[in-house]
């Protein structure tokens, strides 16, 4: 049975609240290590860290706005081979469900592993984040004082990533303990758990009575801009031409692929001799067309991993974040994903219990379009 209860904010400092309950869940051997973002010694940035030892938890921050990588790429590396000692990992929404994809992807395992979800309100880029700490703003601080209303987009000049607006996900599903900050009264943070867990939290009864209301609100304006986005881009979008257009200026760099945390291969086909041509191929390739674009297959590259990865797509914007050339990957995969996903009846990262569609054969799947 789930429990919601309160962890009382201290001293108004929701930041070293948090960061004594977690060192809490160390100290008293709930988890053994925790994978959770630290602020760099430079101050402008967080990374992800696994941690032993509590003390150093005095550097966590887990509700900065940034995410300079969906850290369910990093679980996979810590169990993928199945660890002894109980882990614990503070993860967003899009990193659980891309976690869940992982795992029945068998690239990464939940045994003795703790799922610890936090709520998202958005994230800057990570060059806009560090902005922000050079103009002496306390991002963190800024949305945390928001939550209780929840914060639809930033304020001045900056705003979240494109994933962030878009995102219908803001709580996380599947964990085992979940941290709340939406609709919350700013002196207290939600904490919910299973009730032996929560029994051994130093928790307070309480009800949080507009989170449902502030979450509502919030849903509803992403989808809002969801939807004005996907239209757009289906204006934009009705032809080969139109989406050869869309990844014009890819220099087939893999950063999305790198950056992607379902993109798990270990061995890319577009990294390999296939496409590395020899030199009078090339020139070959321009006497029959009278130009060729260098490098070559980039659209092959972009539609090769549209193919692949669309069903399981979490929408993190990763790829697009890590992209050189500004290409709006979020959008398409988003919208290509949504018509793609609704086909199957998937919705990738809901549970462990629906069938990855490209490796579920259905006899009756596909019939609208003529299949036999």
């Amino acid at each position: 049975m789930t429990m919601k209860k309160f962890l009382e904010v201290k001293e108004a400092d929701t930041l070293a609240t948090l960061r004594s309950f977690l060192k809490g869940l160390l100290e008293k051997e709930i988890i053994e290590a925790l994978l959770v973002p630290l602020e760099a010694p430079s101050g402008d940035t967080v990374m992800p860290a696994l941690v032993k030892e509590p003390a150093r938890l005095e550097k966590a921050n887990p509700l900065a706005p940034v995410m300079p990588v969906n850290a369910a790429r990093l679980v996979s590396s810590l169990t993928i081979g199945k660890p002894r000692e109980k882990i614990g990992a503070l993860l967003r929404s899009c990193e659980i469900r891309a976690l869940i994809e992982l795992v029945k992807l068998q690239q990464a395992h939940l045994e003795n592993l703790m799922i610890i979800g936090i709520d998202c309100l958005g994230t800057y880029e990570v060059t806009d984040y560090a902005k922000l700490i050079s103009e002496d703003r306390s991002p963190t601080m800024e949305l945390v004082r928001e939550a209780k209303e929840g914060a639809l987009f930033p304020h001045e000049g900056y705003q979240f990533r494109s994933a962030c607006r878009i995102c219908e996900y803001p709580m996380p599903q599947d964990a085992a303990l979940t941290i709340g900050l939406l609709g919350v009264d700013g002196e207290k943070i939600l904490i919910e758990a299973q009730e032996e867990l929560a029994g051994r939290l130093e928790l307070t009864e309480g009800e949080a009575t507009g989170r449902e209301e502030v979450i509502r609100k919030l849903v509803g304006a992403r989808i809002e801009e969801r939807d004005r986005i996907f239209a757009q881009f289906r204006e934009r979008v009705v032809d080969m031409p139109s989406l050869l257009a869309q990844f014009s200026t890819c220099i087939r760099c893999h950063n999305c692929t790198v950056a992607c945390p379902i993109c798990y291969c270990k061995e890319c086909l577009f990294r390999t001799s296939t496409f590395e041509h020899e030199s009078d191929r090339y020139l070959r390739w321009a006497q029959r067309k009278g130009a060729i674009q260098m490098p070559t297959d980039t659209l092959l590259f972009q539609l090769t991993r549209l193919n692949h990865m669309v069903t399981s797509c979490v929408g993190c914007g990763m790829c697009e974040s890590a992209c050189p050339s500004d290409i709006p990957l979020t959008t398409i995969f988003r919208a290509v994903g949504q018509e793609v996903q609704a086909m199957f009846d998937y919705l990738p990262g809901r549970s462990l219990e629906d069938e990855l569609p490209l490796a579920t054969f259905k006899e009756d799947e596909l019939t609208e379009l003529g299949e036999r």
